[in-house]
């Protein structure tokens, strides 16, 4: 299928991944032709799910045991791997298979569900839940957010309260909306693909499939859908 060329490629919304700079620890590789999202697609082989396998597979043992720090996991369906630098709160909830970067903050009362992928320095906080999804380097999810099957970039912020919704009411395929079109995407499950930058006020909320250009400013309270450019204002 052919996307249409104002649909983002991941090098314009994640420019940081593709630069000179090294992040600590491991980022996931994302398509840079056709489709973003397709990296959501669970059976995919370059996806989400097989990259974070691979990556959880090259740990004989997790560097560091949150158990350790007052942390619980579930490791039924599998291995909970905690970079040796990561901070792990009192009363976090880990499930397998999850990775948790160098520098990353897993705070009191966080919920990380599997195939969580959290890269360094990110941050999942207070009351936050994670699940199917990657926080890039220095993305923040760090008060009563919820995260799902979505690509957070460097710098976003969640505020307090803000849900990325992934799921449609009637179950259906999450269809985005592109220059007043509507494009399915193939997903069952799809929450959003935020740009490197993006800040979302207290209590926003992203409808299933929503896609934010860099620097995108989301006005508390707001709800946005679709598909949007670089530094589109939402208020």
């Amino acid at each position: 299928m052919e996307w249409p060329e104002s649909l983002p490629a991941a090098t314009k919304l994640f420019p940081s991944l593709y630069s000179s700079n090294v992040h600590e620890g491991f980022c996931p590789t994302l398509p840079q032709s056709g489709a973003i999202f397709a990296f959501l697609q669970p059976n995919d082989v370059d996806g989400l799910k097989s990259q974070l396998l691979s990556v959880i597979e090259s740990f004989s043992s997790s560097p560091q045991n949150p158990v350790d720090s007052g942390a619980t996991i579930d490791e039924k369906g599998g291995k909970v791997i905690v970079e040796a630098t990561a901070r792990i709160e009192v009363g976090a909830h880990l499930i397998g298979p999850c990775y948790i970067g160098p520098k990353a903050e897993i705070r009191h009362g966080a919920y990380v569900r599997a195939y969580s992928w959290i890269c360094s320095e990110a941050v999942v906080g207070h009351s936050s839940e994670t699940k199917h999804c990657v926080l890039l380097p220095g993305a923040k999810a760090p008060h009563f957010n919820y995260v799902g099957d979505s690509v957070l970039g460097k710098g976003v912020n969640l505020g307090a309260g803000t849900k990325i919704s992934n799921l449609r009411n009637d179950g259906g395929e999450v269809q985005l909306r592109v220059n007043g079109q509507r494009i399915g995407s193939g997903l069952r499950k799809f929450g959003a693909i935020l740009g490197e930058g993006c800040q979302l006020g207290c209590n926003s909320v992203t409808n299933p499939g929503v896609i934010l250009g860099c620097n995108s400013i989301v006005w508390p309270n707001i709800t946005v859908t679709g598909v949007h450019a670089a530094d589109s204002k939402h208020r």
